[in-house]
């Protein structure tokens, strides 16, 4: 999968991807939970949304890949072989990341919203199945969708960028023959 133009094929493109992920993932559950809480969207709701958004997003940069990413890949490895279509392996990691990341950010996600309380385990209870859910779903259509697009238009200019700074130098071969 290394190789795989719709993935990241080094560090700095891993943390592009990510960092994609992440950002579309977390504008999209900070702002649906905050305007779920609120019950309307008003200036009030925007704003707590643009204060929580930075907060969220640097959680979760830190704790997907220590933590999440680790070990949906060490599921997704464990649950496929390496005959395993892309789509089949992408789809178990999607699944693993998003069970323990829905599970550990709705409860970060109260915590930062509302401080500790008395009531976080059973907002949890109630709240984590709709947000597992809605990020399956989310992640699934959309959000990968669109970073491994992004990865494919990066790695095809990539392809360009190498292929056209071969061509200058047979360009002037032929210029001076």
């Amino acid at each position: 999968m290394h190789l795989e133009k719709r993935l990241p094929h080094n560090g700095k493109e891993g943390l592009l991807y990510g960092g994609l992920i992440s950002t579309m993932t977390v504008l999209f559950m900070t702002s649906l939970s905050t305007i779920y809480f609120a019950g309307e969207f008003n200036a009030a709701v925007a704003w707590s949304i643009v204060k929580m958004v930075p907060i969220m997003w640097l959680i979760v940069m830190i704790i997907e890949p220590v933590i999440f990413g680790r070990l949906a890949e060490a599921l997704t490895a464990k649950l496929t072989t390496p005959s395993d279509s892309f789509n089949a392996k992408i789809l178990f990691r999607i699944l693993f990341t998003v069970l323990g990341m829905s599970a550990a950010m709705t409860l970060i996600g109260d915590i930062v919203g509302h401080g500790f309380h008395s009531e976080l385990f059973s907002n949890w209870l109630a709240n984590w199945p709709r947000n597992f859910v809605i990020v399956l779903i989310a992640e699934s259509l959309v959000i990968q969708p669109v970073a491994r697009f992004a990865m494919v238009k990066l790695h095809e200019a990539q392809d360009r960028k190498a292929g056209s700074s071969t061509e200058p130098d047979s360009a002037l071969k032929t210029e001076v023959l």
